[in-house]
């Protein structure tokens, strides 16, 4: 097998060795070259031609997110970010998801720690998913979401009840392709959608504010013992499972700090498998983008508690693991184009 090529990028000297230095242990990959700046790196991509970069956000010259930007129009290829565990650095980094980075890995605050094992892991495994991204096909045009929200208050009534309760589960590829969905939902949905986003704490606050920047919806943080309330999307907070919870007349959310499930909190699965254990009948669970197999089993209960369940196309996929799996259990009603996802939860929940 080729080794993946990497081009590394970052203003430190301490971190290009660190970062070059984990990479090159792994029997699959090579570091071909080394750029301090974002200016410096687009030369070298022309020049050495990588599979994968892995791209600091704060950088002198050229800053990561203005560098992503001109790969993504002139040379698409595959981009890890690097960004610090900071409001600003949690921002750069959905812009940058927006933009087109693949995934995206924080910096430990300790610079020293990124050669735990689980830093190690968790570098080298990103840049193997990302490299087989094909990220010329995932490049989506944002062009029509404009005029669709411009003409949502236009085409839909309100109404004040929850009909429905949509849970969505994603992962790589999660943020951009959220962008795609919860924009599209009307105003006055008479459903309550909850979301669980595999990303850490700090970054899923900054992810609800952006989508719900976008969207007529409401979209928030979860926070515990939020009401479900209709024409709200809640988002799972980085570092907590949550669950919902039966309250007199009305579901609640419940955060929680148990243990990972399947290396994951949130778990997909935590949030489904407490809406399947509800014997609700009017459920509806999404599955989209996403490394691995967490919600799979989550969307198989839903089915089984007469819940309707759909899964996004392996063609829209950044990667294609997580509905993949739910497929391969035979469990899905519906396999849909992402651009197609808000216009199928729409029509089912009868807005």
């Amino acid at each position: 097998m080729k080794k993946v090529k990497v081009l590394v990028v970052d203003d430190s000297a301490f971190m290009r060795k660190v970062i070059s230095d984990i990479i090159t242990l792994d029997k699959d990959l090579t570091v071909i070259d080394t750029a301090r700046n974002g200016q410096e790196a687009i030369k070298k991509i022309n020049e050495c031609s990588p599979d994968v970069v892995t791209m600091d956000v704060e950088m002198p010259i050229m800053d990561g997110i203005t560098a992503l930007k001109a790969i993504m129009q002139k040379t698409p290829l595959p981009v890890v970010m690097l960004s610090s565990i900071t409001k600003e650095g949690a921002d750069a980094t959905l812009k940058a998801l927006e933009l087109g980075a693949v995934d995206f890995i924080t910096k430990p605050t300790n610079i020293f720690k990124m050669n735990t094992e689980d830093m190690k892991v968790q570098l080298t495994e990103t840049i193997k998913v990302a490299s087989r991204v094909n990220v010329k096909s995932k490049y989506i045009n944002q062009a029509r979401k404009t005029k669709n929200i411009l003409n949502r208050s236009i085409i839909y009534k309100e109404n004040k009840s929850i009909k429905k309760i949509v849970a969505i589960g994603t992962s790589t590829g999660g943020p951009r392709a959220l962008q795609e969905v919860i924009p599209y939902l009307p105003k006055n949905i008479p459903a309550s959608i909850i979301i669980v986003q595999h990303m850490p704490a700090g970054f899923t606050k900054s992810l609800a504010e952006r989508l719900n920047n976008l969207s007529e919806i409401k979209v928030k943080e979860a926070e515990n013992h939020d009401q479900l309330l209709p024409g709200y999307a809640y988002i799972a907070p980085g570092g907590y499972h949550l669950k919902i919870l039966k309250s007199a007349s009305d579901y609640k959310i419940s955060l929680t700090k148990e243990p990972p499930v399947s290396g994951h909190r949130p778990s997909v699965d935590v949030m489904m498998n407490s809406l399947a254990q509800l014997e609700l009948d009017n459920l509806i669970g999404v599955i989209m983008t996403g490394m691995g197999s967490d919600g799979a089993m989550g969307m198989k209960n839903i089915k089984q508690k007469n819940g309707y369940t759909i899964a996004q196309d392996e063609a829209t996929c950044v990667v294609y693991g997580m509905p993949k799996s739910a497929v391969n259990l035979g469990c899905i009603d519906e396999v849909v184009p992402l651009q197609d996802i808000a216009e199928t939860i729409t029509k089912i929940v009868g807005v």
